[in-house]
């Protein structure tokens, strides 16, 4: 059962269904409408919905601010051998916003989702670090 659940605003919901579970190991749960899906990879939720007049999460709001994709605020998945899922992921054409970067407690990289939405990949170095 997922413990927390991400939204992320998407332009295309079926590319960011396939996206998700062919690259990052989500599985779908539910995709019943055209601007919503529900994905979970163990205990994370995602939900993905697109920009919409016709409710839920991808509304304008009240000012008629609309939903959008991108942005630096994102998850993080944890991975055992960071440096195989980049070559992976590169073979696949998925876009990286940088190659690996070395930080105190281990070493990361953020891949981007068929929208621009970030997600960071993150291999720990200390146990602390790890989820």
């Amino acid at each position: 059962m997922a413990t927390v659940a991400v939204r992320y605003i998407v332009d295309d919901v079926d590319a960011a269904i396939a996206f998700y579970c062919e690259h990052l190991g989500f599985r779908e749960v539910m995709h019943p409408a055209p601007t919503f899906a529900m994905l979970s990879r163990g205990d994370l939720r995602l939900n993905l919905s697109a920009p919409s007049r016709e409710g839920g999460g991808g509304q304008a709001m009240p000012d008629g601010s609309v939903p959008r994709p991108g942005g630096w605020n994102r998850f993080t998945l944890e991975v055992d051998d960071l440096e195989a899922v980049v070559e992976r992921l590169r073979r696949a054409g998925v876009r990286l916003r940088s190659d690996i970067v070395v930080g105190v407690g281990g070493h990361q990289v953020l891949v981007e989702d068929p929208s621009g939405n970030p997600v960071e990949l993150f291999q720990p170095t200390i146990a602390e670090a790890r989820l």
